[in-house]
């Protein structure tokens, strides 16, 4: 290719990428539905998208390597202190009995309707084991299934693409090296693929630590050097084991998220925008490698493929996982229902195909056509029918408002108890031990980790946040949290500042929660004084000496208020309000 046809490729890869993506998020579905037809038509269209025209023979590193930095980003999501009990033997079987059912389920199925070899059809049987995030991520935030749900569909996703990536890359080893290999030498290079991974990815974290936690890197330097640890140590895992970099990168991310109490910079906006040009730009390249010659004689076989993979070997792999756990028969019917294909088998299809086509394997060059159609075919399928069986087996969450209420001072508890009551379900974030003793003596729901993490836009997703409250008597860091949190994307609020003679104000933030008549200590002096927070019918007029804070409507939706002053009776529901322990006898209009 010339320089010209290389820049031009360039750039239209990119415009696919984003505009695929902006596409996407303006019709709310998968970006995936989108960016498999554009890079595929690009494909088809002109050579110059075309990955093995445009980078060569460097395209299957740097897969490996953008995809590990995918896995690593996950596992920033992924905090082991948020899994234990049924659902984390849950994640565990779906991992175990997903590859052990999956695998050979697919293999003899693909021999007959693919028309393929058996070591072509091994090698599509490893690349269907995996699922993945960047695809069960977003279809989960559209549908927002219970929460205990929602957790285990991303630990499995994120852990099931490693294990998939260093099964295929031991099964395309196998199949070029030619040796037959014995059950007992297999498991031998898979745990010793695992174990290179886990090393490296030991190693990683402590560095990032180091990096993040004792030099305290700024913003800036914080996110390159997670960059620079990410793609260095996978690829030194690379070099070693095939594929082992995956491993290294989820280790990774999981650490650092389970390191949450030394407060590291992580998951900064400019890291998770890479993240989302690299799912573009892979998706875009790989689905243009697919050509309509290619899809000849494999679309229908494929879609046969995959619908014995959903309706068959998926409910099987759930049911036998769920065996013995506590969950719901709705939320077991929903992990039946929820396998969509996505990046990594993109990827390992890509990067395996053209070597078992090279080495005289039958069938090899239908593998990569025949992963394109079973990932169009599942996220399609699954985008479009996951919320009605959702709604169906009831495990979605009300559409009820969820706010995070921050701050733990005693009036803040008790503003959370009765919001509760009211049919809203909050949860608390409070820094302070004696502030997390006593919200959890009222039996309220507290928010673990970091409290940028809690409200980061996954954080947010998996907890199922509307809105974000800032409670806390320091007016200084309710301004300035209010300001970082509203780049986040959520509703964010603040008691407002009292002012001080001069004193500049710390951060803009728009019209401040109750008038502002809560500021500066206010509320924790009144309540200590006797005030209390109450409920009254929203439709009546709001007594003397009280305080509008909130109504609550009768699906459970939270309105506050922010100027009490001109606030008006609503035609239902219910008032939040601040005031005196007794009720005054007469109501004013």
């Amino acid at each position: 290719m010339t320089s010209e046809q290389i820049l031009v490729g360039a750039g239209l890869t990119v415009v696919l990428a984003v505009g695929s993506q902006v596409l996407a998020s303006r019709l709310r579905i998968p970006a995936i539905i989108v960016l498999l037809p554009a890079g595929f038509a690009a494909g088809a269209a002109t050579t110059w998208v075309h990955p093995d025209e445009l980078i060569g023979p460097s395209f299957v590193p740097l897969v490996s390597l953008a995809v590990a930095v995918i896995l690593y980003d996950a596992g920033l999501g992924l905090d082991l202190r948020r899994l234990t009990g049924h659902p984390r033997r849950t994640v565990r079987r779906l991992v175990l009995f997903g590859t052990l059912l999956t695998l050979p389920a697919a293999a003899l199925l693909a021999v007959p309707l693919l028309g393929i070899g058996g070591q072509a059809a091994t090698m599509l049987g490893a690349i269907l084991v995996v699922s993945g995030p960047t695809v069960v991520g977003p279809l989960l935030a559209f549908v927002r299934p219970t929460e205990r749900v929602q957790r285990i569909l991303l630990w499995e996703g994120s852990l099931i693409d490693a294990v998939g990536g260093i099964l295929g890359a031991l099964v395309f080893s196998a199949l070029v090296s030619g040796k037959g290999r014995s059950v007992h030498a297999a498991v031998g290079e898979f745990l010793a693929s695992a174990g290179v991974g886990l090393l490296g990815g030991a190693v990683g974290a402590l560095l990032l630590w180091w990096l993040l936690s004792v030099l305290r890197l700024d913003e800036i330097l914080g996110t390159t050097a997670q960059l620079a640890v990410v793609v260095g140590v996978a690829a030194l895992c690379d070099a070693f084991r095939d594929d082992a970099g995956l491993v290294s990168a989820i280790v990774m991310g999981v650490a650092v998220a389970s390191l949450s109490h030394y407060d590291l910079p992580v998951r900064q906006p400019f890291f998770e925008t890479l993240v989302s040009l690299v799912v573009g730009l892979l998706f875009v390249s790989i689905s243009a490698s697919v050509t309509p010659a290619s899809l000849h004689h494999v679309v229908l076989p494929a879609l046969g493929l995959a619908a014995v993979l959903v309706v068959a070997v998926r409910p099987l792999v759930a049911g036998v996982s769920t065996l013995g756990t506590d969950l719901s028969r709705g939320e077991r019917g929903f992990l039946a229902w929820m396998a969509p294909r996505g990046i990594v088998a993109a990827s390992t299809a890509a990067t395996f195909s053209s070597g078992l086509a090279s080495a005289g394997v039958g069938g090899a060059q239908k593998i990569l056509p025949a992963t394109f159609v079973v990932i169009v075919a599942t996220v399609t399928l699954y985008g479009l029918t996951a919320l009605p069986v959702a709604r169906r087996l009831r495990v979605v969450r009300p559409a009820r408002s969820r706010p995070l209420l921050v701050g733990g001072a005693p009036w803040v508890v008790e503003l959370a108890r009765v919001l509760r009551e009211a049919g809203v379900e909050v949860l608390l974030w409070a820094a302070r031990s004696g502030e997390r003793e006593r919200a959890a003596a009222a039996g309220l729901e507290l928010a673990e980790g970091e409290l940028l993490a809690a409200v980061s836009e996954r954080g947010a997703e998996e907890l199922g946040l509307t809105a974000v409250f800032l409670l806390g008597e320091d007016d200084g860091f309710n301004a300035l949290a209010a300001a970082v949190i509203e780049g986040e994307g959520l509703p964010v609020h603040h008691l407002g500042c009292v002012p001080d003679g001069d004193a500049p104000v710390v951060a803009d933030t728009g019209p401040a929660l109750f008038g502002g008549a809560l500021a500066g200590g206010a509320a924790s002096a009144l309540h200590a004084s006797g005030a209390r927070v109450t409920t009254h019918p929203a439709e009546q007029p709001l007594p003397r000496g009280y305080t509008a804070l909130f109504t609550v409507d009768a699906r459970g939706g939270l309105t506050p208020a922010t100027d009490p002053a001109s606030w008006t009776p609503a035609e239902a529901g219910t008032l939040i309000a601040f005031g005196p322990t007794e009720r005054p006898a007469t109501r004013d209009a």
